[in-house]
C-alpha cells in the first residue's frame, strides 16, 4: 500500500517532531516533513491551527485518509499506521 505522510514540524529543536520522525524511519515509513516555521508556510500553519484545531507539533496527516491525522509524538498512532500499510517495524 502506498500512502503520502506527512510531518509538520517547528524545526531541528522541536524534540516531539525529532522523536516522531526517528519512529517513523524505525517503523519503515517513508514521509515528506514541513518545517512550518518558514515564513513561506504561513498558509500551511493556518490550515493546522483553523482547519484542523491543532496548537502543537508535530502534526502527521496521512494523505490515504484525510480524516487520519494527528498532534504530538504518539508512537501508538506510528505503529499502528505501520501495521495497517504493512510497513516494517
Amino acid at each position: 500500500m502506498t500512502i503520502s505522510v506527512t510531518v509538520y514540524s517547528t524545526g531541528a529543536t522541536c524534540m516531539r517532531c525529532a522523536l516522531t520522525c526517528r519512529c517513523l524511519s524505525a517503523a519503515g515509513i517513508r514521509f515528506t516533513v514541513i518545517d512550518i516555521t518558514e515564513e513561506v508556510n504561513v498558509d500551511v500553519r493556518e490550515f493546522l491551527t483553523d482547519d484542523l484545531g491543532y496548537s502543537e507539533a508535530p502534526v502527521v496527516v496521512v494523505d490515504d485518509e484525510p480524516e487520519h491525522h494527528w498532534s504530538g509524538f504518539r508512537p501508538d498512532l506510528i505503529d499502528h499506521l505501520a501495521l495497517r500499510i504493512g510497513a516494517r517495524s
